[in-house]
């Protein structure tokens, strides 16, 4: 591996996404120099805008399923390009595969070819419909592979077994992160998740749709608490998986009623039938990160989800 630069550089691909923008205010507040690619099929400059007269941040377009050519050092790559909810990758099935293998491939060449540190964005959904709970970095999971859920899973379980290879067969520096459900400002706020669903519901009046009877579960951990844990994990030099999410656990059905309760909303609940797969369970077990990062969520769901409501008011 080369030395790190006096200024550390790094690369976050799926940089104008929700994660990856806020991924690379924390690395710009961190003094790295950020460049951020994105080909724009679900993330938005408005999400970097703000970063555009900011001498060390550089965005660039670009599709990471084709070659990644960039002059000069790198000292981090964080692979964050993907659609990552279940409207975008039902509706992209083969950009999302794609981006899991090809791209995945293409960004660790560039940590290779660089001697740069690699951090994969990986999920939760590698677990599929658990039969373990709570979720821990040892489950293999429960995944369907030829359902319509199975081009995201599966293209995130293969980009793990192709980090994992870059690391045993390259030597290279590589961190895998294994995301829980997650919320913010930023999200689109049609992307088809949980929080911003029912809240654009709520805030326009309409009943909330929950998926039959909303008694499966979901853990959600605010964006800056995620974002604190990814960013521990890329300076320590353990490799397998890491689990990052809030293990506070909340059925479907509560809460919708706790978005409602707090926007104020008089909208009502409709139940719908579950989608195909959806997994009745989810919820990390964190052991693994408070011991290695010393890392843990600090932000109640209540406090994060007022900043969230907020954002989604002004795009209603």
């Amino acid at each position: 591996m080369t030395a790190p630069s006096s200024v550390p550089v790094s690369v976050v691909t799926g940089g104008a996404g929700f994660l990856g923008s806020h991924l690379s205010d924390r690395l710009l507040a961190e003094g790295h120099r950020v460049i951020a690619i994105d080909n724009l099929i679900t993330g938005n400059t408005d999400n970097i805008a703000h970063l555009a007269s900011n001498p060390k941040f550089q965005f660039i377009r670009h599709d990471v399923t084709q070659f990644i050519d960039l002059p000069g050092v790198v000292d981090n790559v964080f692979h964050f390009a993907s659609p990552a909810s279940p409207i975008d990758y039902l509706q992209l099935p083969i950009q999302t595969l794609k981006v899991g293998s090809l791209g995945t491939h293409n960004a660790l060449g560039l940590a290779k070819a660089k001697g740069a540190r690699f951090l994969l964005a990986s999920t939760s959904e590698c677990y599929g419909d658990p039969l373990e709970h709570p979720q821990s970095e040892s489950y293999w999971g429960n995944v369907n592979p030829i359902g319509p859920r199975g081009v995201y899973d599966e293209a995130k379980r293969f980009a793990e077994a192709m980090t994992m290879a870059y690391h045993r067969y390259h030597k290279i520096d590589t961190h895998i992160v294994r995301i829980f459900n997650t919320y913010g400002p930023r999200m689109r706020l049609k992307d088809g998740r949980v929080v911003p669903a029912f809240v654009g519901q709520a805030l326009r009046g309409e009943p909330l749709t929950v998926f039959g009877e909303g008694q499966q579960t979901r853990s959600f951990c605010y964006c800056s608490d995620l974002i604190d844990g990814i960013y521990r994990l890329s300076r320590c030099d353990f490799h397998e998986p890491v689990n990052i999410g809030n293990p506070t656990e909340f059925t479907i059905l509560d809460f919708a009623k706790l978005i409602i309760k707090l926007t104020g909303s008089k909208s009502t609940i409709i139940h719908e039938p579950l989608p195909v797969d959806d997994p009745k369970q989810r919820r990390p077990n964190i052991a693994r990160a408070k011991e290695l990062l010393g890392w843990e969520p600090k932000v109640d769901l209540e406090t994060g989800l007022h900043q969230a409501i907020e954002y989604f008011r002004d795009k209603v």
